[in-house]
């Protein structure tokens, strides 16, 4: 197995969503008392979050990037960003390694296509769901893409940087969720891809009955498959 690098820490409670799948679908793979080789570097959100606020990409694609060495020379052999979000500086990541950096959109895409879906709702912070990076290499694979309306996307942001991130789950928010992604199904959406990582924990399959994308899960499946050289 190959060591995966593992830049999280953009929200912690993904990261340990990131760990704890890469060391279980290891260990379904390979059974015994296997777990995934991998080195994990975590960063300060707060720091991050504010140069995002104050959009000043630039500064924070040379932070990650320089990260990412870090983790490259500390052994690993592909690395992984552990966020949907900051994928928006994943050209910089990319050019900073040499070692092989696997998408998380090109990952969810493969999966929706592989669904037989092309019309997919998309939740996430606001920074992912408007027009741009995100949406963009979304729809490069075929896939047309659905978001909530201003007021909505708003509100889903509020609660993913002021709840999820912090590990809190209001029953009022998974309330909203159901409510958001009823009204994307009403607009013609056949799935929903949860494109941000601390989705999973507040959007449930029984929240809806469109087919759910986790793209924090489809994310580590894919790394594994790589890392085992599936």
């Amino acid at each position: 197995m190959r060591t995966v690098g593992l830049l999280g820490g953009m929200s912690f409670e993904s990261s340990l969503e990131y760990y704890r799948l890469l060391n279980e679908l290891v260990n379904e793979r390979l059974g015994g008392l296997h777990s995934a080789r991998c080195v994990l570097l975590s960063v300060d959100l707060a720091e991050i979050d504010r140069l995002m606020r104050e959009d000043r990409w630039q500064e924070t694609g040379e932070i990650l990037a320089a990260e990412a060495q870090r983790l490259e020379s500390a052994g690993a052999e592909l690395l992984a960003l552990c966020t949907n979000t900051l994928h928006k500086v994943a050209s910089e990541i990319e050019r900073a390694v040499s070692i092989p950096f696997l998408h998380i959109a090109d990952a969810a895409a493969a999966r929706i296509r592989q669904a037989g879906q092309q019309k997919i709702g998309l939740l996430a912070t606001a920074y992912t769901m408007e027009p741009g990076f995100y949406r963009d290499r979304l729809e490069s694979h075929g896939l047309e893409v659905l978001v909530p309306d201003a007021p909505g996307r708003a509100e889903i942001h509020r609660i993913i940087f002021e709840e999820l991130c912090l590990g809190r789950i209001e029953s009022s928010s998974r309330e909203f969720f159901r409510r958001a992604i009823a009204e994307l199904a009403e607009r013609g959406a056949e799935g929903i891809l949860l494109g941000c990582t601390e989705l999973g924990s507040i959007v449930h399959s029984e929240d809806t009955s469109l087919p759910l994308f986790d793209t924090t899960r489809i994310h580590v499946e894919a790394i594994v498959e790589l890392a085992l050289g599936d």
